[in-house]
């Protein structure tokens, strides 16, 4: 094995072009694989930059060559030689102009055959590449991607600096407070018995600094959540997390908006368009079924409770009846891939996610036909296709429900029927979704719960509304979407001691229960508070879309799967039973 004295690396292997013709360098790396052709030897040699090949031939001294000959996929190396133009050129890499003329040839790590080739679309499952996740991460696939978050993360440190923006850190080991999912929590041994909560975001400690005189926070923020994962969730993520005082909504929008156009132009090229689309929550759902919705396609929800009320369809006139209504979403030109087969399969998903049942009209030939046909004459028939906008070759799909029903289920129908159609096309579709309800109603306590963190401001319009029809509030709250995923969620937050004591009040919690949980927080505004609010982008989703990922495990180094542990270092584990000592914890066995 050779060592590094006296080697210093000049390049990188994937920034080399036709230009350093001529040049000597100094290259590092692993072989990606070795080609010896008797008399010529190929070495592709990888970095985090890409690859450049290494040539060995006649001219090579006897003992380097021999030393190449002996080369394996994975061994580390250290090389130096003269760039010079190849023979066979080739545009599949960068460097495809390019190959090294090797004079100096160091081994500085050998390595066995890996569990997998190192390679982009390895077809090895993810199972084991998550076990040897320091193998998976040397694909350049990968390695983009961590690259790629690395760029988003120099940006926004750089937009939000020029911006008059302070980065301050705030404390990994808090209070545990409600913030709407479970905490993580550390056992204190100087404290039996007591526990630190890990920060489900920097929420109070930010407004607390904003209290403090720093107008202007901004933090990339370590964030833990016990919940159940999915493809866009982890258990410990990362956020931009930003507060600003003396402003309302759109003075924050219109800052936000201008860090999306700074991390376009910089991160892909992309000249992308200010200010940012607006939809309000109500718009949202009745245009969309969701308050994340993809804009990037229609087939937008239509509302045709009035057009069916006289149909003798009692699905139809008695969800109306019930306060609901009848609203449908229209594939165009999908009656030939939407066979009667693909729709029941329709049916049957949205039973399952909670519609009671799905109509369905299927424009094939002359007339269409449809799942209700018996309860509707021609003409009224006619009147709904109409009403639905449906043209001959058209599929739709009608829910009758409750609206918190409807909603929802046309709206993943949307999504559904638009991926398996490929109707949605590329690009990204960044806009604002606001007032949101301030309160949800809880049918098993007829009480209202809160839909956002306590420290939300309703809007001035809906404050004296608070008590006597809190159905109607609506908070100053704002949610970034982009291409149906949350990206940003964020609020003006309640500044006046007097009025967030009364939105305790209006949550039902007792003066003990507040003074437990927020007293430090309620005393802290009694002594000055600026209007002030902010938000938390997630930087993990943001790199996953720019990305083009179909999961933050692609963009994280050493990411959790589904049972929330990691793999590779077999995480979470137990403790010795000395350390449970001194924590005075004792585990309950399974049963």
């Amino acid at each position: 094995m050779d060592t590094m004295k006296n080697f210093r690396r000049s390049d990188f292997c994937g920034t080399l072009r036709a230009a350093d013709a001529g040049r000597t360098v100094s290259v590092c790396g692993w072989v990606q694989r070795q080609r010896d052709l008797g008399g010529l030897i190929f070495v592709d040699l990888r970095d985090k930059t890409g690859i450049v090949q290494l040539s060995f031939g006649d001219s090579t001294d006897r003992a380097i060559f021999e030393k190449a000959a002996a080369l394996r996929s994975e061994w580390v190396i250290a090389a130096t030689g003269t760039v010079r133009e190849r023979e066979s050129k080739t545009t599949k890499i960068p460097t495809g102009e390019i190959e090294i003329d090797v004079t100096e040839l160091r081994v500085l790590g050998e390595a066995e055959t890996p569990p997998f080739e190192i390679v982009d679309n390895c077809k090895t499952g993810e199972d084991v590449r998550l076990k040897y996740r320091y193998l998976d991460l040397r694909r350049p696939e990968l390695q983009k991607n961590i690259l790629m978050r690395h760029e988003i993360a120099r940006v926004s440190r750089e937009y939000f600096y020029e911006n008059g923006f302070t980065e301050i850190e705030t404390p990994m080991m808090i209070k545990s407070t409600p913030e709407g999912a479970r905490d993580y929590v550390v056992p204190s041994r100087v404290h039996p018995g007591k526990f630190y909560a890990l920060p489900q975001s920097p929420q109070i400690y930010k407004q607390l600094l904003m209290l403090s005189g720093f107008d202007r926070y901004i933090q990339l923020a370590r964030c833990f959540r016990d919940e159940d994962l999915r493809a866009d969730r982890q258990p410990e993520f990362t956020q931009i997390d930003l507060e600003m005082s003396f402003v309302d909504v759109d003075d924050i929008l219109e800052v936000l908006e201008g860090f999306i156009v700074r991390l376009m132009k910089d991160v892909k090229g992309i000249d992308y368009p200010a200010p940012l689309p607006r939809l309000t929550y109500a718009e949202a759902m009745n245009r969309f079924g969701s308050d994340k919705p993809d804009t990037r396609f229609g087939m937008e929800l239509i509302d045709v409770s009035e057009t069916v009320r006289g149909c003798e369809f009692s699905v139809f006139t008695g969800a109306i009846e019930a306060g609901g209504s009848v609203r449908g979403i229209v594939a165009p030109g999908a009656a030939a891939k939407l066979t009667r087969k693909e729709i029941d399969k329709l049916v049957e998903h949205a039973k399952g996610i909670g519609a009671k049942g799905l109509a369905y009209i299927r424009w094939v030939d002359e007339a269409p036909s449809c799942s209700f046909a018996k309860f509707m004459t021609p003409e009224q028939l006619t009147e709904l296709c109409n009403a639905l906008g449906m043209q001959q070759g058209d599929v739709a799909l009608i829910c009758a429900d409750k609206n918190k029903v409807v909603l929802p289920v046309l709206g993943a129908l949307r999504l559904k029927v638009a991926k398996q159609l490929d109707m949605i096309p590329e690009g990204y579709n960044f806009l604002w979704i606001v007032e949101f309800p301030f309160f949800e109603y809880n049918e098993e306590t007829g009480g209202w719960d809160a839909m956002h963190h306590p420290f939300t401001m309703p809007l001035d319009e809906c404050i004296p509304m608070l008590d006597s029809d809190p159905g109607s509030v609506r908070a100053k709250c704002y949610d970034l979407v982009v291409n149906g995923v949350e990206l940003c969620s964020g609020s003006i937050r309640i500044s006046d001691y007097k009025l967030q004591e009364k939105m305790f009040n209006a949550l039902g919690l007792t003066p003990e229960e507040i003074e437990a949980k927020f007293g430090f927080l309620v005393d802290a505004y009694r002594y000055g508070a600026p209007p002030h609010g902010g938000a938390g982008i997630g930087l993990d989703r943001l790199t996953m879309i720019l990305c083009g990922a179909d999961s933050l495990r692609d963009v994280l180094a050493f990411p959790k799967v589904q049972n929330a542990s990691e793999p590779m270092s077999e995480c979470p584990g137990p403790i010795d039973q000395t350390q449970l000592d001194e924590l005075r914890i004792a585990c309950i066995a399974e049963d």
